[in-house]
């Protein structure tokens, strides 16, 4: 799929038909015609659109004659088996002097809410800031993310106090896997903004400074959560591992004293149930003395029981 957009004099995206000087062309999945029709209209390496579609390209940023390529890493949401995983995948933005092209093959929050206009003051014109507020919006959707990770891990920690199933240890094996994907890839991004501010390949004004500089205070602050997550959780999984088999020995503890505690009347059933002389037999209420004596045996086993607290 291909999409052109440029934008006002107030910095609001509107879509276009054609090609035209300072446009944004994106690529969401594109097919080979897509790509050829690109490629020969800005005159770009189809190198630098393929390898942005490659799911396991590492991001990087270069430089050839005009055209300035970025791939980063961007952050989506996907179903994995019965649980949601958060992982990664690239997205390229190439740029030059007369138009700015992102690629990516998935359609993604990022892409979309330039797309919806939730980004004030987008001019497509200016490719260096634009592609700044790509990163800037990147960066943020990962802080987003961490968040929504922790707190689903605090759900699972309430639930895991009485739980006796492994579910909730899968959802934190996905989550300690979401935030590995996380970490892999928020530094290699830190590494490609580096390189942007102390490189030649993108065109810095004092206002592009500033917020090249905001992106990597946002990047090291996704870093330091996902490090600080990563230890919590591992932690965690290895308590509550101990604390689900706790749980089990305690209920399996339970259901031990209950069966002692039943076994009492059917043992005292058992004997009077032989065919052999027995006292009290011949007494008319000879029927209350084993149910006197179970109860008895079973109240006296519960009351040790309770007082051992096997309850």
């Amino acid at each position: 799929m291909i999409n052109i957009y440029c934008s006002d004099n107030k910095g609001t995206l509107q879509e276009i038909s054609a090609f035209k000087k300072g446009c944004w062309v994106n690529l969401i999945e594109p097919t080979h015609q897509e790509i050829e029709r690109v490629v020969k209209e800005f005159n770009v390496d189809i190198e630098y659109i393929t390898d942005a579609l490659d799911a396991e390209e590492k991001p990087r940023i270069e430089k050839e004659e005009n055209h300035v390529l970025i791939i980063i890493d961007i952050p989506i949401i996907s179903q994995e088996l019965e649980s949601i995983i958060y992982h990664t995948i690239p997205l390229g933005i190439i740029a030059s002097d007369d138009y700015l092209i992102t690629v990516c093959l998935k359609q993604n929050v990022i892409i979309n809410d330039l797309i919806q206009k939730k980004v004030k003051g987008l001019y497509t014109h200016m490719r260096t800031r634009f592609s700044l507020q790509i990163l800037y919006l990147i960066s943020i959707y990962y802080l987003r993310y961490l968040k929504q990770l922790n707190k689903k891990t605090n759900e699972i920690e309430k639930k895991l106090h009485k739980s006796m199933k492994n579910e909730e240890l899968y959802s934190l094996l996905g989550i300690e896997k979401s935030l590995v994907y996380f970490t892999t890839s928020l530094k290699a991004n830190e590494v490609v903004m580096e390189k942007i501010v102390r490189g030649n390949y993108l065109k810095l004004y004092e206002e592009d400074k500033e917020l090249i500089e905001d992106v990597i205070i946002e990047n090291k602050q996704a870093i330091e959560m996902t490090h600080i997550y990563s230890s919590i959780l591992s932690g965690m999984m290895d308590a509550f591992a101990s604390i689900i088999s706790n749980n089990l020995n305690v209920v399996m503890k339970f259901l031990t004293s209950i069966t002692i505690i039943l076994s009492m009347p059917t043992m005292v059933a058992s004997f009077y149930g032989m065919n052999v002389g027995l006292p009290f037999q011949n007494y008319k209420h000879a029927f209350l003395f084993p149910i006197v004596l179970s109860i008895m045996l079973s109240g006296t086993l519960a009351y040790f029981f309770t007082r051992k607290k096997y309850f």
